[in-house]
């Protein structure tokens, strides 16, 4: 999947506390990627949304896994659990919607990540630090672009005053996580 490997990466201890912060926001984001599609799969009755559901939980399993085995306990988000049912809850409430809601909320959700990532990896750039740590998170990025155009391909939803404000809902939600996320 990826060619970094978690021994290749930087002790966590090591890096500077904007980047740890960085780092939690980014597990918190995987973790509620992945109950986002737990949530999916639970209450699709759509057999093509399911397994395009299966297929990008993989994805997002290993960039958790990745998450969870380089991040100390104390450099994870203590509102996880919070993180677990924010993405269950978002994933079965677009469930409601049907497959179009489905697809629009991914879309959503990985076009705030992509920004949040490459917000990171710019900020390393021009510092000049940490190259492997930018390398790792423009890969996740590719992958979440990949998850982002594959959701977009899929659905055909008018914008509408419903679809704006739906997207800023997920946006706002993204946000509000990542800010919570940087601190707890």
């Amino acid at each position: 999947m990826h060619n970094s490997s978690v021994a290749a990466l930087p002790r966590i201890t090591t890096l500077p506390d904007w980047l740890r912060q960085e780092l939690r926001s980014d597990h918190a984001g995987e973790t509620g990627a992945v109950w986002l599609y737990f949530g999916i799969i639970k209450y699709s009755r759509d057999p093509m949304l399911t397994a395009f559901a299966r297929s990008h939980l993989k994805t997002e399993q290993q960039h958790l896994k990745y998450f969870e085995t380089w991040l100390s306990s104390t450099d994870k988000s203590v509102l996880t659990p919070l993180w677990r049912i924010a993405g269950w809850l978002l994933g079965s409430l677009a469930c409601l919607g049907g497959a179009a809601v489905v697809y629009l909320t991914i879309e959503t959700v990985e076009t705030f990540v992509i920004d949040h990532y490459q917000q990171q990896i710019l900020k390393l750039e021009q510092q000049q630090q940490y190259p492997e740590v930018a390398e790792l998170l423009r890969q996740f990025m590719f992958d979440e672009h990949h998850h982002c155009q594959d959701a977009v391909h899929r659905h055909d939803i008018e914008d509408t005053w419903t679809t704006r404000c739906w997207r800023a809902i997920v946006t706002q939600g993204s946000v509000l996580a990542v800010n919570f996320a940087r601190r707890l």
